[in-house]
Formats: structure tokens, C-alpha cells, sequence
């Protein structure tokens, strides 16, 4: 034998061993070092089956579903005897994350699993008592335009228990997290247990950033309850506090925890796959930059949707990106640098025109506030362009949930006092949210 043919068995015979070794066939998908975390459906099934043995489960899920090894919840669940589930639900974007912001899907059946699919989005935020019980109202209320009226097209039998597992960015600004609370409610109101499966904060369980949410004033979609732009929880522990403060009557709610998560990781320390919960969040790196660059879609600049990178690219047709980034870098902001960067949307603001702008780059993600640094750029793009630059005065101060931080930047108020000010709404925060900390 050659000596590359023995160097080759050599390496071969170590792969194979390595694929055998205990654990091997548990790694994550993702990477990462040490020992990963376990996200909440895998302790399910692991430990936790009797919250659903023998009982009919509705899922409320999306493609960032999913276990270790990127097999979906929905797979995952099916395979389990003892378990029946009976019906899918899908938060905005849809259970297949396919559909833009905005859209809405209507009911169907589901081709790959047999399962009727109710939207959580449209005319049926907070999911009726026919999603969960008598399938005729629903018929009646919500599938009107439907071609296929029969019955038998959707659910025929109520549920026991909703469990919810999907992906959070750990941002405020989600409608997923109104999702959650509306199904918990309508859990609460129908009699139903409601089980959130935990997945990490993917910004860290620590840091805090931005306003506390003024309730009910500024309460809505893209945010419902009075909690801070950046609330360093989980799903899970959201739905501890939103239980237990916020719902007139409390949900019989039970969280599994994920195994292996510490409170001050981020996603890319998890050892997680990344799937997409969302369209325009394609990336770990685009949810680190989301809880200030979002700000921009309540501006007339864009944000970077209709892009490969968007919420990272932010510019418009009116801006002159070298003059924009010489500006921003100048100001020495910590954790983040910024580059010129041209574009051409192919969808949403400015489609098909050129846009002069910048990409965010996250130099030190610990040093990094995403919320001042997209202050301060809308302050620059102000400064440069007073007779062009619009703020969207009713969705900024919606998504920010108050009008005081657009007030005192139309004020000339310097940022680093706009962030000052946050400070005792989080300080207050960080106290009520202890009791429902599980990591």
C-alpha cells in the first residue's frame, strides 16, 4: 500500500470514528464551542412529554422552529406516540416564513402534514374561540372568502393545550411577542394550557436598552405591553410577566427552559443554528443591529429592506454616503464603524432607485448600543439634509412607544441626554421583571 493510500485510510478511519463517538449524533447543526445550549423543545420531549401526552396540541410555530439538527417542531412532535397534533398556527409572515411584512395568509390545509393552518395575523391576531374550539364560528367569521367552505377543510376537534416555539430577536418591535400574548389571553380565556418551548434572547439576557413602552397609549402590534425597546428576556420569561401583570386572568402557563443558556450570551455563543424567523431577518448580525436600525422604516430613509442586508444598509437617493460615513466614523462611536455603502432596493422604499448611505459594521457587539448609534445617525442625516429628511411622525413614535424621543430630536436635544433619560424607566424595570427571571 502507497503511502498516501495509508494516509488516506488513516483519515477516513478517524472520520468514521469520530461520527460513531456517544453524543456525536446530538452535535448542533451550528457549531460552536463547549457544550451547546438545549433549546425548550428538545427538553420537552426529553423530560417534559406529559404536558401533551394524550392530549390534543395546537402549534404555534414558524420556521425558526426548530431542534439542534434543523429538524422542525412540527417533525418532531409527530413522531412522538401519544402526542396528537391536531392543528398549526402562524404568526405574521406565516408558518412557512414566507409571506412579506404585511401579508395575509389565509386558512388552509397544509399538504406536507395534513394539519389546518390558522393565521395569528390580520383579522385574527388574538385567535377566536372557533381556533380553538368551535370550528363553525371560525368558518363563520374568518374563511368567508375561502373556496373550500366544508368543514371537515379545518379543525374538527378542540384543543387541550397551544404551544408556542419560535425564534425571538430580543427586540420590542416584533409582532411575535403580541402573538404569544394574544394566544396566552385566549388560552386563558378558553381554558386551555398554554406552553411556551424557550429559545435564547439572541442579544443577551442582560442588557437593556430605550424607552419603557407608554401603555396604553403607544400600545399596539409592533408592541403591546409597557416593557423597554431592548428587554434582555426571553420568550419564556415574557410570558411569566405578561401572566402574571397583564392578562386579566392569569393562563395556565408552563415554560421549558432550555438547558446550557447563560443570561449574558449571545446567539452566536449558543452553538444555535440561525434560521430565519422573519423575511428581513436573515442573520444573527442583522437582529444585533435591529433595536436601532429599525427606527429608520419610521423615516423617509431607507432601512435596508428590499436588500441582501437589510436593517445593515440605511441610506436614500438624497444622501451622499462618502460625506454620511466620514460624519457617523468621526463621532467615535463605541462598538460599531460604518462603511459607504450604495444600493438599489429591489422592494419597499425607494425601490429600483440608487441610495447613497452606509452599512453598520459591529466591531465589539458589548460595547455596541444600537439604539443611541441610530440616534445619532438620524441626527447627522438631519443636519445634512434639514429640507429633505422626514420623520413618519405617528409609526416613529408607535414602534418607539412614546413621542418624547422624536419631540426632543426635532428639539435639537443632544442624544446622550435622550439616553439619560431612559435610564430610571429601565432602572424600574430591571426590579419587576426579577421575580420571572428563569436563568
Amino acid at each position: 500500500m502507497s503511502m498516501m493510500k495509508r494516509l488516506l485510510t488513516i483519515v477516513l478511519a478517524a472520520a468514521a470514528a469520530a461520527a460513531c463517538a456517544p453524543g456525536a449524533k446530538d452535535a448542533p447543526a451550528g457549531g460552536g464551542a463547549g457544550v451547546g445550549v438545549k433549546p425548550g423543545i428538545e427538553v420537552l420531549l426529553e423530560k417534559r412529554l406529559d404536558l401533551l401526552r394524550g392530549k390534543r396540541v395546537g402549534l404555534i410555530t414558524n420556521p425558526s422552529g426548530v431542534d439542534r439538527r434543523l429538524v422542525s417542531t412540527v417533525e418532531r412532535l409527530r413522531s412522538v406516540p401519544g402526542v396528537r397534533l391536531v392543528a398549526l398556527y402562524g404568526p405574521e409572515h406565516g408558518i412557512r416564513g414566507d409571506a412579506q411584512a404585511g401579508a395575509y395568509v389565509p386558512f388552509y390545509r397544509d399538504q406536507k402534514f395534513g394539519l389546518p393552518v390558522f393565521s395569528l395575523y390580520g383579522p385574527s391576531m388574538k385567535p377566536p374561540p372557533g381556533m380553538l374550539k368551535d370550528i363553525d364560528e371560525f368558518m363563520r367569521a374568518f374563511d368567508t372568502t375561502h373556496e373550500d367552505k366544508k368543514l371537515e377543510a379545518a379543525m374538527t376537534e378542540d384543543l387541550d393545550v397551544l404551544l408556542f416555539d419560535i425564534q425571538d430577536v430580543g427586540t420590542r418591535v416584533y409582532t411575535y411577542q403580541a402573538t404569544m400574548f394574544y394566544a396566552l389571553e385566549a388560552a386563558a380565556e378558553n381554558g386551555l394550557e398554554f406552553v411556551v418551548l424557550d429559545r435564547p434572547n439572541p442579544l443577551d439576557g442582560v442588557t437593556m436598552e430605550g424607552p419603557v413602552l407608554e401603555y396604553p397609549a403607544f400600545s399596539s402590534f409592533v408592541g403591546l405591553y409597557p416593557y423597554p425597546l431592548r428587554f434582555g428576556m426571553t420568550l419564556g420569561e415574557l410570558a411569566r410577566l405578561a401572566s402574571a401583570e397583564f392578562l386579566a386572568r392569569p393562563a395556565k402557563l408552563t415554560v421549558v427552559p432550555m438547558e446550557n443558556w447563560r443570561r449574558e450570551m449571545r446567539f452566536d455563543e449558543t452553538g444555535l443554528p440561525w434560521v430565519a424567523p422573519s423575511p428581513n431577518m436573515p442573520t444573527a448580525d442583522t437582529a444585533a443591529v435591529y433595536p436601532g436600525q429599525v427606527f429608520f422604516e419610521g423615516t423617509n430613509v431607507s432601512e435596508g429592506r428590499g436588500t441582501t442586508r437589510p436593517f445593515e444598509y440605511f441610506g436614500a437617493p438624497w444622501i451622499d454616503g462618502y460625506e454620511l460615513t466620514r460624519r457617523l466614523n468621526a463621532l467615535g462611536l463605541p462598538g460599531v464603524a460604518f462603511r459607504e455603502q450604495w444600493f438599489t432596493p429591489t422592494f419597499s422604499k425607494f425601490r429600483d432607485e440608487r441610495c447613497g448611505g452606509c452599512q453598520i459594521h459591529v466591531t465589539d457587539p458589548k460595547a455596541y448600543r444600537p439604539l443611541e448609534t441610530a440616534l445619532r445617525a438620524i441626527a447627522v442625516i438631519r443636519e445634512m439634509h434639514p429640507d429633505r429628511f422626514l420623520f413618519h411622525d405617528k409609526y416613529f413614535d408607535t414602534i418607539m412607544g412614546t413621542a418624547d424621543v422624536r419631540r426632543a430630536i426635532m428639539e435639537g436635544v443632544p442624544v446622550e441626554e435622550i439616553v439619560r433619560g431612559f435610564a430610571s424607566g429601565l432602572r424600574e424595570f430591571e426590579a419587576r421583571r426579577r421575580p420571572y427571571l428563569l436563568y
